[in-house]
């Protein structure tokens, strides 16, 4: 019978890290991109603005965790998409104690408005308050994370009410991607791929007039690789002409 090796003395004593999840949440709000964070209200860096999260418990999983640490800030049932984003390292970024951290993507439909706590609000991402730690960069980092996949999945159903106009879907991802979207490129790309459906209904005018509009849902709710090459690219600038 093999014998087992002995146990490494210095291994059994090196220090491990601690594991933390955290969520980056995103809402389009009032024309653009907003983020859910806390203000911390005790040192390191109090009056901060942290990431929801918290510690991973004996025997959970990172989604099991995550998810029961954003139930303290938000109603998890109005996600409408979570997902792993990335895992910091770092030993340094937290002067606690040596902590890995996985974030995660989470979305949120922009006709919700979901009760929080006191200490909890939606902030824009482009004028994003103090940040504590490295949760400013883990913000722009999810920020890019949607921004891809909004060029080459569905998740514009993640952002988007159930049912929309497409100028109200066109604003939805201008401020998800942060530059101008012309509606008729968004409806040749996303119905060219099938992503839409008509729902039969029709949004009449605002006062500035015009013809009532056609409203769409998106075909499916989940997920789905649509074009893994594709790129929403801003509008070229003009020449001036």
């Amino acid at each position: 019978m093999e014998r087992k090796p002995a146990a490494d003395a210095t291994t059994a004593t090196r220090p491990r890290p601690e594991q933390v999840t955290l969520a980056v949440v995103f809402q389009v709000r009032g024309g653009r991109l907003h983020v859910l964070l806390w203000q911390r209200g005790r040192e390191p860096q109090r009056g901060f603005w942290a990431l929801p999260g918290g510690y991973l418990d004996a025997g959970e999983t990172l989604e099991a965790s995550i998810r029961r640490h954003l139930a303290q800030k938000v109603d998890v049932r109005e996600l409408s998409h979570l997902e792993q984003l990335e895992t910091r390292s770092d030993p340094g970024r937290d002067p606690r104690a040596w902590q890995l951290a996985t974030a995660y993507l989470g979305l949120v439909p922009s006709d919700l408005d979901p009760a929080l706590p006191g200490d909890t609000a939606w902030q824009s991402v482009d004028a994003l308050p103090p940040a504590a730690f490295d949760h400013g960069s883990i913000v722009l980092a999810g920020r890019e994370r949607l921004r891809a996949k909004l060029s080459y999945t569905n998740a514009g159903f993640a952002l988007a009410p159930a049912d929309f106009t497409l100028s109200e879907l066109r604003d939805v991802y201008a401020a998800a991607l942060g530059h101008e979207v012309s509606t008729t490129n968004l409806q040749r790309v996303l119905l060219r791929r099938r992503l839409l459906e008509p729902t039969g209904g029709r949004r009449e005018p605002g006062r500035s007039g015009g013809r009532p509009a056609a409203v769409y849902r998106f075909r499916s709710r989940k997920l789905e690789i649509t074009d893994q090459f594709a790129v929403l690219r801003p509008p070229a600038p003009s020449n001036g002409r």
